[in-house]
């Protein structure tokens, strides 16, 4: 009896590609753990606030690359477009990578500047090496999202954590750094590479085109908006710390950040990659779509509220064990950035369900407004600490994104009301 139902259970292709990404996502948190408490103990506080300017550069020229409107509309377009719009996305993936490859190396320069630390310039240009390989895979990304074969992208995932983070620890160990989390990022990208090509049959044919490139421009604007703005508000406070209150501060907040919430990003983002397509083959059935989505907001809350509460109220106990003593005095920072995970996935489920129902464009103005409050915000508490940082980023969450959630329910499934 219980087998059966599990059969039944992952039977839905939601549930089963939830299965798949959060699976491989604790693979990654497993990893990605021992590479933390070794950081720890090897890196500085000056250290953290480096690596922190380093990645959340590349993070924000990386939007624009696999998790761009592009690839979203490849998963969300009609069936009979599939095959021409995917020969116009990788020859615009390539202009676009090649772009951004161009952009990051120059702005490594006047970042370095910026925070005062020239030491940056090099490894901010080393990791955008990797745009130059992703316009070769991402169009077989995408398809396989479509496909809901995301046990295929799990299995990447996976791949890179496993390699990546174990090389982290080796280069931590042996005193590179800073660049012991630079270099694994470049070295385990062709992982995705081989393992996206060597699963999906798509490869381009014929000349360079960019037919109907417009199509899918249109689509991709709002979209890139949206992951930029969403971007931005999860690097802004590091940005406004490590102007106003310096590197070690900020190295302070980067770490309970990413100890605090990198678990329950990862579960998130595994959650909005297992529904939109989901959602996006339900899309002209506006009662399954109802369905679905309110199914994607139940399990939401099975998975996310407890494990959030249960990671809060244990942090005093294993914060100072896993990571040394020296970082008890992020704890209190630690439980306010936990916390504010409960409300962020029913914000992203409802981000999805516009996305699914080509009203980006909502989703866009939405996201705008929700960041100018944000920064506002942000700017105004940064003057008393990062613990007031941490208590604003909770609170702003608390109250902005169930509004969203609500209102976007109401806005696409008022008719079934």
């Amino acid at each position: 009896m219980l087998t059966e139902k599990l059969q039944k259970k992952f039977a839905n292709p939601f549930i089963r590609n939830l299965g798949w990404l959060s699976a491989s996502e604790l693979v990654n948190r497993i990893f990605r753990l021992g590479v933390v408490v070794v950081l720890a103990r090897v890196l500085s506080a000056y250290d953290y606030g480096l690596t922190a300017i380093v990645l959340t550069t590349s993070e924000f020229i990386l939007i624009f690359t696999l998790k761009t409107g592009i690839s979203s509309k490849l998963v969300q377009a009609d069936e009979q477009d599939i095959a021409v719009l995917s020969q116009t996305a990788y020859w615009m993936n390539w202009i676009l990578c090649i772009a951004l490859f161009t952009v990051q190396c120059l702005l490594a320069w006047p970042i370095a500047w910026f925070y005062q630390d020239m030491r940056i310039v090099a490894p901010i240009c080393a990791m955008a090496l990797v745009y130059l390989l992703m316009p070769i895979f991402t169009v077989q990304t995408a398809l396989l999202q479509r496909e809901n074969r995301l046990n295929i992208i799990a299995l990447c995932t996976v791949s890179q954590s496993i390699v990546g983070n174990t090389l982290t620890v080796i280069f931590a160990l042996m005193g590179f750094g800073l660049w012991s989390l630079v270099l694994p990022g470049v070295l385990v990208a062709p992982l995705w590479l081989v393992i996206s090509v060597m699963n999906h049959p798509w490869k381009p044919k014929g000349r360079f085109t960019l037919h109907r490139w417009r199509e899918i421009a249109g689509f991709a604007v709002d979209v890139m908006g949206i992951e930029f703005l969403g971007k931005l508000r999860a690097n802004l406070d590091y940005l406004l710390i490590g102007r106003f209150l310096g590197l070690e501060a900020l190295g302070l907040y980067y770490f309970a950040f990413n100890a605090g919430l990198g678990v329950s990003l990862n579960i998130i983002n595994a959650l909005a990659n297992s529904i939109f397509p989901y959602l996006c083959d339900a899309r002209q059935n506006l009662q399954q779509l109802s369905q679905r989505y309110t199914q994607g907001l139940k399990t939401t809350a099975k998975v996310i509220v407890p494990f959030v509460l249960l990671q809060a109220s244990l942090a005093p106990f294993y914060v100072p064990l896993l990571y040394g003593s020296q970082w008890g005095m992020a704890i209190p920072i630690f439980v306010l950035i936990c916390l504010s995970a409960i409300p962020r996935p029913f914000g992203e489920v409802a981000s999805m369900l516009l996305q699914a129902v080509d009203q980006t464009r909502i989703n866009l103005y939405w996201n705008l407004g929700f960041t100018v409050i944000f920064a506002i915000a942000l700017t105004l508490s940064v003057q008393a600490g990062i613990l007031w940082v941490a208590a604003t980023v909770l609170l702003v969450h608390c109250i902005m994104l169930p509004l969203f959630t609500i209102g976007v329910t109401r806005h696409v499934l008022k008719p079934s009301a």
